[in-house]
């Protein structure tokens, strides 16, 4: 224990020579804050476009990052060296979610305060990373959604007054705004209606199609949540 607090006093400097446990060390945190930070992602992930191969990533690009930091030293040559050959990669997979974007980012921080022997801001700025995320996560902070729905069913002839479809759109959502009625033509009488519709309470969603479906002249009844049309 008194080698590796040493080895984080003398920390700091890239300029410094690695050692065979300062490398040792530096890998090690690498490896557990990847993890941490993985942990975090898989935990506070509530989207549809779950990879296990991107979480798995998170712990990889952290140690391959603090790998090329101890490599790069303070060597100008090397750090073209290595631009070079990394922009021969190529990568071809699209990140849809901008959340995915940050994670990413924050591994290659991690990683590169790791490798530059910055251990300090590496285990502090992680915490606080994860402290944010989870803060974020737990408060549901920035959610914001007017219209969080898109029905579309089809009617026999027009919707007068009192029908009962608004009446059971009353029943389920706090607010809901019709966007189309579109007729079929051809002398049909079968009507597209579309409506964005504010959700009180999603688990009561079979619900409302039950009763939807069980008006008489309703048919193809279709429900899409906002979280599913963007990430789609």
């Amino acid at each position: 224990m008194e080698k590796i607090w040493g080895i984080l006093d003398g920390a700091g400097s890239i300029g410094s020579g690695f050692g065979t446990e300062a490398v040792l060390l530096s890998l090690l945190l690498a490896f557990v804050l990847g993890q941490f930070l993985a942990w975090i992602y898989y935990f506070t992930h509530n989207g549809l476009s779950y990879s296990k191969s991107f979480v798995q990533s998170l712990i990889l690009i952290t140690i391959l990052v603090a790998m090329i930091m101890g490599i790069i030293g303070n060597n100008i040559i090397t750090a073209f060296g290595l631009m070079g050959a990394l922009a021969i990669i190529r990568f071809r997979n699209v990140v849809k979610d901008t959340r995915d974007i940050v994670f990413i980012f924050a591994s290659l921080i991690i990683g590169m305060a790791s490798g530059t022997k910055n251990y300090d801001i590496a285990v502090m700025g992680t915490i606080f990373f994860g402290a944010v995320t989870f803060y974020m996560y737990f408060t549901d902070f920035g959610k914001h959604q007017p219209h969080n729905g898109f029905l579309r069913f089809n009617l026999t002839g027009h919707m007068g007054a009192k029908h009962p479809v608004p009446e059971v759109l009353k029943k389920f959502c706090g607010n809901f705004t019709l966007i189309s009625a579109q007729d079929s033509g051809f002398g049909n009488p079968v009507v597209e209606y579309a409506y964005q519709l504010m959700i009180k309470n999603a688990k009561k969603n079979e619900k409302m199609l039950e009763e939807l479906q069980s008006i008489e002249g309703v048919e193809n009844v279709s429900l899409t949540m906002q979280e599913q049309l963007l990430e789609v």
